[in-house]
């Protein structure tokens, strides 16, 4: 069994205009909404094998909040700079070629590619996944290269606002 959870970044301020996008921060409130999703990962026993975050601050930031709730040590996030500018091939691509000793992963990063990136895998597409809005997918075989033709079932779709 595989398992994706594909996680948007918090919300982020965009209070300074001379930072660039790549070095925007978290707003308070996306740091609020950041901590109801990790409580609800630690309420459900979530840790995955290995978290991915783009290299932008907000989406580091982001996985680093959740990764100090759920006891996943920080050294251990692969930062992934190909994530901040991606598309959904490359994603797909990228999951791929994760070690097949890797059971669950989490990825963070932004819209609209995660968006997109999600609703391949969901039998009920989002119109938008929200700031901190996280998909989680099952997939039924041992290998991330077959995941496009195992059985999937979509374990949640969450948003900060329904916690």
């Amino acid at each position: 069994m595989k398992t994706l959870f594909i996680i948007r970044h918090a919300k982020s301020s965009w209070d300074d205009p001379s930072l660039s996008d790549h070095d925007r921060p978290l707003m308070q409130k996306g740091i609020k909404r950041t901590l109801k999703i990790a409580s609800f990962f630690n309420q459900k026993n979530i840790k995955p094998d290995l978290m991915i975050s783009s290299s932008a601050k907000r989406a580091l930031s982001t996985a680093q909040i959740i990764a100090e709730v759920i006891d996943y040590p920080l050294s251990d996030i692969l930062v992934e700079k190909s994530f901040y500018h991606t598309d959904r091939e490359f994603l797909t691509d990228y999951l791929f070629s994760l070690e097949n000793s890797i059971d669950s992963v989490m990825v963070f990063g932004h819209n609209p590619t995660f968006t997109s990136f999600a609703n391949q895998f969901l039998d009920n597409p989002i119109d938008w996944l929200p700031t901190t809005g996280t998909v989680s997918v099952s997939f039924k075989t041992d290998k991330w290269e077959n995941i496009m033709l195992a059985k999937r079932t979509t374990d949640f779709v969450i948003y900060p606002k329904m916690l």
